[in-house]
C-alpha cells in the first residue's frame, strides 16, 4: 500500500505543515516574484522551510509548487520550466525530510476561467496539470494535494490529469469557501454540498478545505463537510485574515489559539490538520504538542 494511505490508516490524525508563501516572504521574496523559480535559484531556502516544518512535528510537508502549472508559470515567463521546477520542488522537500516524513505535491488553481465563462480551454488546462503532476511524481511525492480550488470543473481536470500520469497516486481534493449570509460558497458559487457531491463522484482518497478563513469559519466548514460525507477530511486554516501593518501583512491567530481549538476540529472528524496562509512552524509545533498530549496519549 502507498505510504500515505498506510499513514492514514495507522494514525488517528496526521499533522501537515503550514504556509509556504508566508515563509518565503519572510525570507525576502517580493510580491512580484515567482515562488516556484526559487526551487532553482534558492534551493537551500526551500529545503530549510521543509526541514523547519518537519522539526516542528509535521508528519507531512508540501512541495513549493502551488503555482506550478504552466498557465500560472507563464505569468513569469517560466512555463518552459514546468517539469523541472515541479520535479525540483519534490526533490528538495524529499531531500530535506527523508523517507520518514510524507511529501505532498501541491497543485493549485491556474487562476484562469474555463470556457464558456472565460478563455481557458479544458483540454489545455488538463494537459498543463499533467505536466505539473508528472514533474511532482518524478520527484518522488507520496500524494497529490489539489488545493485551494473554487471551480469543481477545474478540480476535476486536475484529478483527471493525475490519473493520466499515475492511476494509483493518492489524491486529496481541497476547496476554498467564502462566508456569505446564505452559507459557505466558493468564489465560483459552489456550495459545500455541491462540492462534496462532486468530490465523492471523482472517487478521490480525501476531501479537504484550505485557505480563506481563520479557525472559527473553518470549524464550521469542517463540521458541515463531515456531516455530508464519510471521506477522510483535511483542514488547513489561515491564521485569521491578514491586516496591513508596517508595509506587510499580519495574521492575528496565534499558535496557542490554534492549539486551543484542535478539539473542536477533532469533533468534525478531521484526519489531516495543518495550516495555510499566515501559519508558521510555531503553529505546527503547537498543534503537534496538543495532539501528542491530548489525542494520541490514549
Amino acid at each position: 500500500m502507498n505510504s500515505f494511505l498506510e499513514a492514514l490508516n495507522e494514525k488517528s490524525i496526521l499533522v501537515s505543515d503550514g504556509a509556504m508563501g508566508t515563509m518565503l516572504m519572510a525570507a525576502g521574496m517580493q510580491s512580484g516574484d515567482c515562488p516556484e523559480a526559487l526551487n532553482l535559484s534558492r534551493p537551500e531556502l526551500i529545503r530549510s522551510i521543509a526541514r523547519d516544518y518537519a522539526r516542528a512535528g509535521a508528519d507531512l510537508v508540501e512541495t513549493n509548487s502551488f503555482g506550478g502549472s504552466p498557465a500560472k508559470l507563464a505569468i513569469y515567463g517560466q512555463d518552459d520550466k514546468t517539469e523541472q521546477l515541479n520535479r525540483l520542488a519534490a526533490e528538495l522537500a524529499r531531500a530535506a525530510v527523508g523517507e520518514e516524513i510524507l511529501v505532498a505535491g501541491s497543485c493549485g488553481p491556474t487562476g484562469l476561467l474555463l470556457e464558456p465563462c472565460g478563455p481557458a480551454r479544458p483540454t489545455e488546462i488538463q494537459a498543463g496539470f499533467q505536466r505539473q503532476i508528472q514533474g511532482l511524481i518524478d520527484g518522488d511525492v507520496d500524494v497529490i494535494f489539489i488545493e485551494t480550488m473554487t471551480d469543481p470543473n477545474e478540480l476535476q481536470l486536475a484529478i483527471d490529469a493525475c490519473r493520466e500520469v499515475d492511476p494509483g497516486m493518492p489524491i486529496v481534493a481541497s476547496m476554498t469557501f467564502d462566508a456569505t449570509p446564505n452559507g459557505f460558497f466558493t468564489m465560483m458559487g459552489t456550495a459545500i454540498s455541491e462540492a462534496v457531491t462532486a468530490i465523492e463522484a471523482a472517487q478521490v482518497d480525501m476531501i479537504g478545505s484550505n485557505c480563506g478563513h481563520g479557525l472559527e469559519n473553518m470549524i464550521a466548514i469542517a463540521t458541515e463537510i463531515s456531516s455530508l460525507t464519510d471521506l477522510p477530511l483535511m483542514i488547513q486554516s489561515n491564521a485569521g485574515l491578514p491586516v496591513e501593518k508596517d508595509g506587510g501583512l499580519e495574521y492575528g491567530e496565534s499558535p496557542q489559539f490554534f492549539a486551543a481549538n484542535i478539539d473542536r476540529l477533532m469533533k468534525a472528524k478531521v484526519k489531516i490538520l495543518g495550516g495555510c496562509c499566515g501559519t508558521t512552524p510555531d503553529h505546527i509545533r503547537a498543534i503537534r504538542k496538543h495532539i501528542d498530549s491530548e489525542v494520541n496519549h490514549d
